[in-house]
């Protein structure tokens, strides 16, 4: 009784590897009908005598593994600056002035910074050779983050070293008291 339970069993496990091997092989047991040399015979590394061996495929080129590349920093041009000194008011107002020359444009351009607690008012000029005058006024916000007042950038006349800057930073009201005034080219603080 036990052969009998080996043989049947036996041929059970026949008649379920089949479908299986077939699913595997596909209709052709040795890749002869896809002209892919695949099949049972490929799959399990063995080769039928009667076809020749397909070349092995070339080995694809390592590219070489580089790091992420950053984006560069952008191409500006060069900005040439002539700027006065770092200047600040006992009310709480810091300022610094230039004029910048670049690709043939001449500005004013004011850095500062308000902790006076009130809103203030700036008017950036810029003077150039032969009377040549562009202001602009900015309002300046109350705060501690530093802010700009910049001018619109016009074409260059003349020497760069013949402009200057100044912005006056005035209370905002009927009298607009001045508070600090600021040049391109004002004298460094303890200068007589």
């Amino acid at each position: 009784m036990n052969l009998r339970l080996v043989g049947i069993g036996a041929g059970v496990l026949i008649l379920l590897s089949l479908p299986l091997a077939g699913a595997v092989a596909g209709p052709d047991f040795a890749g002869q009908d896809d002209d892919k040399g695949g099949g049972l015979l490929s799959t399990l590394g063995l080769q039928d005598p009667s076809r020749p061996s397909p070349a092995p495929p070339a080995p694809a080129a390592a590219s070489p593994q580089l790091p992420p590349q950053e984006p560069g920093p952008s191409q500006q041009p060069r900005t040439d600056s002539q700027c006065g000194p770092e200047l600040s008011s006992p009310h709480g107002l810091e300022a610094q002035t230039c004029v910048l020359v670049g690709e043939g444009r001449t500005w004013g351009r004011s850095y500062y910074r308000n902790t006076s607690g009130s809103p203030l008012d700036a008017v950036l000029t810029v003077m150039g050779p032969a009377g040549r005058t562009v202001q602009i006024r900015c309002e300046v916000g109350a705060g501690d983050e530093p802010g700009l007042c910049e001018t619109p950038r016009e074409a260059s006349a003349g020497d760069p070293a013949s402009y200057s800057a100044v912005a006056e930073f005035a209370v905002p009201d009927d009298e607009g008291a001045l508070l600090l005034r600021s040049g391109s080219n004002s004298p460094a603080p303890g200068d007589g």
